[in-house]
C-alpha cells in the first residue's frame, strides 16, 4: 500500500546540534544538545541555520542524516542535522559540500568597527582593505568580487547571500580579536610580518638610507640604518618604538601556546 503524500501546508520539524563555538550564537537553551525546530515550508538548511542566529559563513561542515550535504539541502521531517565550524586541525576538504572551496584564504575585509585590527593584520602581513565609511553593500561587493573573508562583530552582515567567507569576531580588543583571527584562521604559516604599509596596506620594499636622509628627522637619521618605503603613500618606516611594540605582539603570537 502507498503511503499518502504529505499536505502540501504540512509542518516540517527538524533535529538540530551545533558544535563548538558556533553555540555562541544560539539561545542558551539550545546551546550544546540537540533540540527540535519546527522549519518553514520548503526551508533549506542554510535558511534554518540562519533562522536560528548563526551565519552561514561560520559553518564549514553540514550533516543532514549523517551526510555532508550543501547548504540549499530541503530539510525534511524528523531529519537529524549537525552542523560543525571551520576545523582547523583536521583536512575536511573532501568532505565539503556547502561551498565549492574551503575557508583558508588570508585576504580579509573589515568593516567599519574593525579598524584596529585591520591594522594589526596589515603588520602581521595580511592583505586586508578597510574604511570606516565601507557600507554592508560594499563590503559584500568587495568580498565577492575579490575573494576576501569578512570580518565583522555584525551577524547580519555575514547573513548577506553573496558572502561566502566571513568571520564574526567575539574579541572586543584589538590586541585579542587579531589572536582570536590567528588562531581560528590557522594563520601562523602564512604570516609575513611588517612587509605590508600600515596606512593603504601596499607592500614595503626596503630602500637605502640615503635616498631617504633628507625625509628623516635628526635624531631618526641618527640613529637608525635601515628603512623601508611604501611606493603607494611614499611613507617611511624604521625601527623605532612604536616598530618594538608590534615586534613584542608578533613574538607573542609565535611564541609556543
Amino acid at each position: 500500500m502507498n503511503a499518502a503524500a504529505p499536505a502540501p501546508d504540512a509542518r516540517v520539524t527538524a533535529q538540530f546540534r551545533f558544535y563548538e563555538e558556533l553555540n555562541d550564537f544560539l539561545a542558551p537553551e539550545r546551546r550544546r544538545r540537540e533540540f527540535d525546530a519546527v522549519c518553514a515550508r520548503a526551508a533549506t538548511v542554510k535558511h534554518m541555520i540562519e533562522a536560528l542566529g548563526v551565519p552561514h559563513t561560520e559553518v564549514e561542515l553540514v550533516l543532514v542524516n549523517g551526510e555532508s550535504v550543501g547548504f540549499d539541502r530541503l530539510l525534511h521531517d524528523g531529519d537529524r542535522v549537525s552542523v560543525y565550524p571551520k576545523f582547523e586541525a583536521l583536512d575536511i576538504t573532501p568532505l565539503l559540500r556547502v561551498r565549492a572551496q574551503p575557508l583558508r584564504r588570508t585576504r580579509f575585509v573589515a568593516d567599519a568597527h574593525l579598524g584596529g585590527l585591520a591594522h594589526l593584520l596589515r603588520m602581521m602581513g595580511f592583505d586586508t582593505l578597510y574604511d570606516n565609511h565601507f557600507e554592508d553593500a560594499e563590503i559584500e561587493t568587495i568580498a565577492a568580487r575579490e575573494g576576501r573573508i569578512v570580518l565583522t562583530r555584525d551577524r547580519e552582515l555575514l547573513k548577506r547571500r553573496t558572502i561566502t567567507h566571513g568571520c564574526f569576531v567575539h574579541a572586543l580588543k584589538s590586541a585579542l580579536q587579531l589572536r582570536e583571527v590567528y588562531d581560528r584562521l590557522d594563520l601562523a604559516r602564512s604570516a609575513r610580518p611588517f612587509t605590508l604599509c600600515l596606512a593603504c596596506n601596499a607592500p614595503l620594499r626596503a630602500v637605502d638610507k640615503a635616498v631617504i636622509e633628507d625625509l628623516l628627522p635628526p635624531r631618526v637619521r641618527e640613529h637608525y640604518q635601515r628603512f623601508s618605503t611604501c611606493d603607494q603613500c611614499g611613507r617611511v618606516f624604521w625601527e623605532g618604538s612604536h616598530w618594538q611594540r608590534m615586534r613584542a605582539i608578533v613574538d607573542q603570537l609565535r611564541a609556543p601556546g
